[in-house]
């Protein structure tokens, strides 16, 4: 997915990785979770996401491209997102972090112990 300047977001987060390390990766992938959800169901909706999806810098994405990132991300079929399942499809979104995700774990589990 592209933003308006043509540039693809999900080419930062490796950067991101490097800079943050692998949790402070994965807290920023939360905290992207948060601003998009529906307060009330604690997921992320086609409406919600439609809704802010400028906060990513995707406010010229139409209804189908929305329906779409949603239908890629949502594996247990209800109709949106969790924490989970938004956090999977960001990762799949970027190659570069599809290549180095065991790494990522592997560092996420030993920062745990």
């Amino acid at each position: 997915m592209a933003s308006q300047n043509g540039v693809e977001f999900e080419d930062f987060f490796p950067v991101m990785v490097e800079k943050l390390g692998a949790e402070g990766f994965m807290k920023e992938l939360c905290n992207g979770f948060h601003l998009l959800i529906d307060g009330d169901k604690r997921v992320i909706t086609f409406e919600s996401l439609k809704k802010n999806s400028a906060l990513l810098g995707l406010q010229g994405m139409s209804d189908e491209e929305i329906m779409c990132m949603l239908k890629e991300g949502d594996l247990d079929g209800d109709g949106a997102l969790n924490e989970m399942e938004f956090c999977t499809l960001m990762f799949r979104l970027s190659p570069d972090l599809m290549k180095s995700s065991k790494e990522l774990l592997e560092e996420a589990i030993d920062s745990e112990m």
